[in-house]
């Protein structure tokens, strides 16, 4: 094993601590998650990785020509690319048809008109299932470890923060992500679809205007100065790795470590599940991780990088903070209960050190959230051994599904005329 010295030297002038973005080597190395992560995660010794560094870096230069030449030539095109797939004879008929003799519109068709060769749709299936069997988790996870985890990467937060409304629209946020978290791990149990993230699926629609509304992100940033040598391109390629390894990655492990039986097929599922809809959100195949253990390897690799600045995710991590007095009211005692709830399951996975970052609350006896962890077990347990349990658990999860797509069809206008998808 390298000396720590004789790794500064090899790796220190790499391309990655050319930005401002980036800490120093060693910087990060007391942060309790990346201590928490070498102790149970990685293999013992373990250390950064040069050709993942350059991995990342060049990541960071790479955002999605496709998509982003489309819109330079064409403006919106997410309608006419999902008719062009779903309904052709209409398509053609269209003043759109043009856009089919456009390369790049016949690439991005291609991507998204058939399963790729490499997906396997049954074992993503299964970690479909295994994804969404456990609504409440999912939420808690999602909420205050995915989220907040991402917050305190001021080069995640920023360009949220300079879309404006983020800070003021914290509930929207949530729900939007928690509906196309439920929409990839949508499945033939609970939709009339023949797959997992079917052709023509919701997490198909959503994923291709998300891809469109990230190129008018990156042009609004760049218009408005957005330094690129600091921060690299906006929501570029090694960006969108590590946001999406929150809502696999992250989702998975925190599931099992709060007592949830995932078995290693259902984990391998979630993450290739992931890996599907990551490439059609613009991302190089080449460039996700495949395992859970490349996934951890390349997010050590990332978070050590990162510099932080909590100055900049504290109002989104406040916003989210606040919501269940928002929504309970600020003299209501079970929402400033929930919210020490919540700060105690950031604090426990995330650490210490991001919560106080993040100025959230700190009890003294926050690890008791881990109590949960043999409850969701034996729960877990008598699912398997009690048909009747495991329909009442689903009842419960249909009930949760319908209370956010109802919100969701009140205040967003996306969802305001489709019928609902438990």
């Amino acid at each position: 094993m390298p000396s720590h010295t004789t790794q500064l030297d090899s790796i220190s002038t790499l391309k990655i601590y050319n930005y401002g973005r980036s800490a120093s080597f060693g910087a990060n190395d007391t942060l309790q998650v990346l201590q928490r992560m070498r102790r149970f995660l990685l293999p013992k010794d373990y250390t950064l990785k040069p050709e993942l560094l350059e991995q990342i870096a060049d990541g960071y230069e790479l955002t999605d020509p496709i998509v982003d030449n489309l819109i330079k030539k064409h403006g919106k095109f997410a309608d006419a690319l999902q008719q062009s797939i779903i309904d052709k004879e209409a398509f053609v008929a269209s003043d759109k048809a043009y856009l089919m003799d456009d390369p790049d519109f016949k690439d991005l068709h291609d991507q998204f008109a058939t399963h790729p060769d490499w997906f396997d749709a049954k074992l993503a299936e299964k970690g479909a299932v295994a994804y969404r069997r456990y609504p409440l988790t999912l939420v808690w996870l999602l909420r205050n470890v995915a989220l907040m985890a991402g917050y305190s990467i001021p080069a995640l937060s920023l360009p949220l923060i300079k879309t404006g409304s983020l800070v003021h629209d914290a509930l929207a946020r949530l729900y939007r992500t928690y509906g196309y978290m439920m929409a990839v791990s949508e499945h033939p149990k609970v939709t009339d679809d023949a797959t997992v993230l079917a052709i023509g699926g919701e997490a198909w629609r959503q994923t291709i205007r998300v891809r469109q509304l990230h190129s008018f992100i990156r042009k609004g940033l760049i218009k408005e100065g957005w330094d690129s040598e600091y921060w690299a391109q906006p929501v570029n390629q090694s960006d969108m790795i590590a946001t999406h390894l929150q809502f696999s990655l992250l989702i998975s492990r925190g599931l099992k470590w709060l007592g949830a039986r995932i078995t290693d097929e259902e984990a391998k599922g979630i993450m290739h599940l992931w890996r599907l809809a990551t490439w059609w959100m613009g991302v190089d195949l080449a460039r996700i991780p495949k395992t859970e253990q490349d996934a951890w390897e390349w997010l050590y690799t990332y978070l050590s990088t990162q510099k932080l600045d909590f100055e900049v995710g504290r109002p989104l991590a406040k916003a989210l903070h606040d919501l269940p007095s928002e929504i309970m009211g600020e003299t209501n005692w079970r929402g400033h209960a929930v919210e020490l709830v919540n700060a105690s399951v950031t604090r426990t996975f995330v650490g210490d050190d991001i919560g106080d970052g993040l100025n959230l609350p700190k009890l003294p006896l926050r690890q008791g959230i881990l109590l949960s962890a043999p409850v969701l077990f034996g729960i877990d347990t008598a699912r398997r051994l009690h048909p009747v349990l495991d329909k009442q658990i689903e009842r419960f999860r249909r009930s949760r599904q319908h209370n956010m797509n109802w919100w969701l069809r009140e205040n967003d206008p996306y969802y305001v005329n489709k019928p609902p998808r438990l």
